[in-house]
């Protein structure tokens, strides 16, 4: 099954849309059309090197995941932390994105990791909801969880909203 998003280049999409994966905004001169979720993912060139995949995607919240890999870990087969943050950031940075007014961007402000657990084999998947959307800023949180479903890491980060 191939995940879409409908993209309205000119439509101000609500932040309560009913499309099970949100509208994506900010794209100017592109009428409607939909993109693979594979697509967002490009215009993030670290996040394709380390081999993210957003596999859900709309305002109320993102899901993406990292596969464990040797070229990814420090010492003792251990997932590097930088690899798990870029995760959170990834999907922090999807749905500030997707909760953007039209014709604005982001940026990140402030992101604050706490490292829980280790991950040394399978796949983490980062879970991100917004947890305030305002003006000028959107906060988001975003649990990083390892293939048994236990907790590894905690992000908060704040995304600034820049128009004009």
């Amino acid at each position: 099954m191939i995940a879409l998003l409908s993209v309205l280049a000119n439509d101000p999409c609500s932040r309560t849309s009913t499309h099970s994966l949100g509208c994506v905004r900010g794209i100017v001169g592109v009428p409607f059309r939909t993109v693979e979720l594979a697509e967002i993912v490009a215009t993030m060139p670290f996040a394709v090197t380390l081999g993210i995949d957003i596999t859900e995607a709309s305002p109320e919240g993102v899901t993406a995941t990292l596969d464990h890999r040797a070229e990814l870990c420090t010492t003792a087969g251990v997932l590097h932390g930088g690899a798990l943050m870029t995760l959170a950031d990834t999907a922090g940075a999807v749905c500030a994105f997707l909760n953007l007014p039209s014709g604005a961007r982001t940026s990140t402000l402030e992101s604050k990791t706490n490292f829980l657990r280790a991950v040394t084999s399978g796949r983490a998947t980062a879970k991100c909801a917004p947890v305030h959307v305002g003006r000028s800023t959107i906060v988001l949180q975003t649990q990083v969880r390892d293939e048994n479903d236990k907790l590894v890491v905690l992000t908060t980060q704040t995304q600034t909203v820049l128009t004009g």
